[in-house]
C-alpha cells in the first residue's frame, strides 16, 4: 500500500473526500516528524510506539574493497507494534 492508496481507503472508511483525508495524513505525518525531532515518542494506544534511539559510531567494511571504514553516530527511528496490531498480525 502506498501513500495513494491509504488516501483513498482513509477518505472510504471515514466518508470523506480524499482531500480532507490527505490534509489529515498530512498532518499526522508532520506532527510525527515534529515529534521525534525533539526527541518525543508517539504512543497511539494498541498501535504501536514510534521513539528515536541513538546508534552510536562503529566501524564497519566496505563490501566491494573490504577496506574498513568509520560509521558516523546517528539517531533513528523506531516503531514497537501494539498489543493489539501483534494479535492481528499474528492470527
Amino acid at each position: 500500500m502506498n501513500k495513494g492508496d491509504l488516501i483513498s481507503k482513509m477518505a472510504g472508511d471515514a466518508k470523506i473526500s480524499k482531500a480532507q483525508a490527505e490534509a489529515a495524513l498530512n498532518s499526522f505525518m508532520k506532527a510525527t516528524e515534529d515529534t521525534l525531532k525533539k526527541g518525543g515518542k508517539i504512543t497511539l494506544v494498541g498501535f504501536g510506539t514510534y521513539s528515536v534511539s541513538k546508534r552510536a559510531a562503529r566501524n564497519g567494511r566496505n563490501p566491494q574493497t573490504g577496506k574498513p571504514i568509520k560509521i558516523a553516530a546517528r539517531k533513528v527511528v523506531r516503531f514497537k507494534a501494539g498489543k493489539q496490531l501483534s494479535a492481528k498480525v499474528n492470527k
